[in-house]
């Protein structure tokens, strides 16, 4: 079934790694007018984020979608882009490619951590952070033994191009009802995110890896999240059972220095697809506070350092 899947999207080169994307301008859009960035989470692809936010904010909003490294039709790289840090590399590469002077940049689940770090790397491109459902903090406890066995250096690759498929198409079920939980499912989900790219090989491999990176990058970044100086906002359910939000997302609102937190009750770990209203609204405002600090910088003449919200 993966095979016959074709990327519908445009391909950048960033360190000799090609990259995946779907950026739509808008007519009147300007050089420094904020682009939002939607990096998805583990086990997916863009098409996860695109099916939550692309026909809302296509033609009103400038908008980035990127298939992270290693999944949808993003290569992998070296060893040294599976951490948050590395992946963070590329995409600040993608966009300075792409000439954005100013992203607002979207992380769910896993790429939470992948936000931080670009935050981080790059805080003169990325002006704003906007947290879902997010990993961003060192965990009890380590991840599914699946994942820990696709990484593994030799019997992982024979796990991946033996079993893979097998294990995925039963586990998949499962999972989807597990991450949507308490709301269902969006229907025909594992069809319209494109779920068989994850059970290639390569991909399953290489998002194995970074599941089994985020918790020793995070242990080391969360020590610098006083440095983020940038707008941020913090979205989390209070029914999430996948990523914890008394460790991740309390662990951001005491760490950040400005930042705005959307409380979404009897919500799990999927809020982009059960609670997109709310979730846009609270961007678009991320959007505003991003653009007021822009020009508030400017005619001072610095950059200002904003209280808590």
């Amino acid at each position: 079934m993966a095979r016959s899947l074709a990327p519908d999207g445009a391909f950048a080169t960033v360190d000799g790694v090609r990259l995946h994307y779907h950026y739509h301008r808008v007519p009147t859009q300007k050089q420094s007018d904020p682009v939002l960035v939607f990096l998805h989470g583990a086990s997916g692809s863009a098409y996860d984020t695109r099916l939550a936010f692309e026909a809302i904010y296509r033609g009103r909003s400038p908008v980035l979608f990127v298939d992270r490294p290693g999944l949808g039709f993003s290569e992998r790289g070296r060893d040294e882009h599976v951490p948050p840090a590395g992946q963070a590399h590329l995409i600040a590469g993608l966009l300075d490619e792409l000439e954005i002077e100013t992203a607002v940049v979207v992380g769910h689940s896993l790429a939470g951590s992948v936000t931080t770090a670009l935050g981080l790397a790059a805080p003169e491109r990325v002006k704003g952070l906007a947290f879902l459902a997010p990993v961003t903090h060192v965990w009890p406890g380590g991840v599914n033994w699946y994942y820990s066995l696709a990484a593994l250096p030799v019997i992982g690759w024979l796990f991946v191009w033996t079993l893979t498929l097998p294990v995925g198409e039963r586990l998949a079920p499962a999972m989807m009802r597990n991450v949507f939980h308490p709301d269902p499912a969006v229907p025909d989900y594992a069809g319209a995110i494109r779920l068989p790219l994850l059970f290639r090989p390569h991909s399953f491999r290489a998002n194995a890896e970074q599941i089994c990176s985020v918790k020793e990058a995070v242990r080391t970044q969360a020590a610098r999240y006083v440095e983020l100086s940038q707008p941020a906002l913090v979205v989390t359910g209070t029914e999430d059972t996948v990523v914890w939000p008394s460790i991740h997302c309390e662990g951001l609102i005491r760490d950040l220095p400005d930042v705005e937190t959307l409380l979404l009750d009897l919500a799990g770990h999927m809020p982009h697809h059960t609670h997109t209203t709310d979730i846009c609204a609270a961007l678009d405002r991320l959007v505003t506070r991003v653009t007021a600090k822009e020009a508030d910088g400017l005619s001072k003449g610095a950059p200002e350092t904003l209280q808590p919200a």
